[in-house]
């Protein structure tokens, strides 16, 4: 039986994507790698993927499919998975292998005990070039330990931390379910992809263990600072999708619906410090018009969000609205570690 199925995204990833996959094949035969060519044409992705798949028959799968970015290698490593659970592992990302073997151990016991959870999050680490004190986003203050438990049980979240795509196992089947579909041709999807099956989420384990390694440090890579300011508009695509995917002020419970409503706040504070840091016309209309829809189509949501510090600190003019941007963008650099 498979447990986890592991989605491999690569695109022109032969400089790297060994090491990702072979921190994952110590799980054996317990695990699924699907390595996603995604139109590799730079190099010979595909290729190794092949050559993965060849000689571990039975665990990993090599699929090509004509590029459709991150988020179709997602969808298609999702429809192509057969473990009860699901991650997505970038390709210049890794897992800690023991920390794996722990996390099988847990799915496994609870399956056997014919308990089910719909999520199992485990820390990452922000494993970025040069620097020797490696920052570990832990959930130690938000989730109790090593029992299976739902939202009512969750405590707060510190300011800037949240569920990412690193630390997040989902249900295949709940994913398949809720009808997930990642846009096609996008950057940053990671976030629609935690935070849309949130809704869907009764029972969470939470293992206080470092298992995702999170690379910050290649000059292309899509949360480099620059790349990000020149693909705004993937952004906002990705933020209005998240906006739109339900009515989160309707969520239940309250502290599910809490939690999302400051996760969506903090991605369109990204949005919205990236577009002022860019100082273009263009990206500061698409700051204008992204509020000016939230307040057309959700004003209940819009005020709760333009109330908050971090909605007026970029919207506001003078000196006071320059001091709470810059506040903004701290918290900016804490979520995609680029501090």
């Amino acid at each position: 039986m498979k447990l986890i199925s592991f989605a491999i995204p690569c695109y022109n990833s032969a400089a790297y994507m060994r090491n990702c996959i072979e921190s994952i094949l110590p799980g054996g035969e317990e695990v699924e790698i699907i390595i996603v060519d995604d139109g590799s044409k730079k190099d010979n992705t595909l290729e190794i993927a092949k050559e993965y798949e060849e000689k571990y028959p039975g665990i990993c799968k090599a699929v090509h499919q004509e590029n459709g970015g991150h988020g179709e290698a997602v969808n298609t490593g999702l429809r192509n998975a057969n473990g009860l659970y699901f991650k997505v592992v970038d390709s210049d990302d890794w897992l800690d292998s023991k920390v794996l073997l722990e996390v099988l151990e847990r799915i496994r016991n609870l399956t056997l005990s014919g308990e089910s959870i719909d999520m199992l999050v485990a820390n990452f680490i922000y494993d970025k070039v040069g620097q020797e004190n490696k920052k570990v986003m832990s959930y130690a203050n938000a989730f109790p330990e090593d029992k299976v438990f739902d939202w009512a049980e969750m405590k707060n979240f510190h300011l800037g931390q949240y569920i990412l795509m690193h630390s997040v196992i989902y249900r295949t089947k709940m994913l398949k379910d809720c009808g997930l579909q990642l846009p096609k041709h996008t950057f940053y999807v990671d976030n629609l992809f935690v935070y849309e099956p949130l809704p869907h989420v009764k029972k969470i384990y939470y293992l206080n263990q470092n298992l995702y390694h999170y690379y910050i440090g290649r000059e292309d890579q899509s949360v480099n600072e620059t790349v990000m300011i020149s693909r705004l508009d993937q952004q906002y695509r990705v933020n209005r999708l998240m906006i739109e995917c339900c009515d989160v002020l309707k969520v239940q419970p309250k502290k599910l619906r809490k939690y999302m409503i400051l996760y969506l706040e903090i991605i369109t504070t990204v949005s919205s410090v990236l577009a002022i840091k860019s100082g273009t016309e263009e990206n500061l209309q698409r700051k204008k018009e992204l509020w000016a829809e939230l307040r057309e189509k959700h004003f209940p949501l819009w005020w709760r969000m333009r109330s908050g510090f971090l909605g007026q600190g970029v919207n506001l003019p003078g000196k006071i609205g320059n001091k709470l941007t810059i506040l903004a963008y701290k918290l900016t650099q804490k979520f995609y570690g680029f501090n």
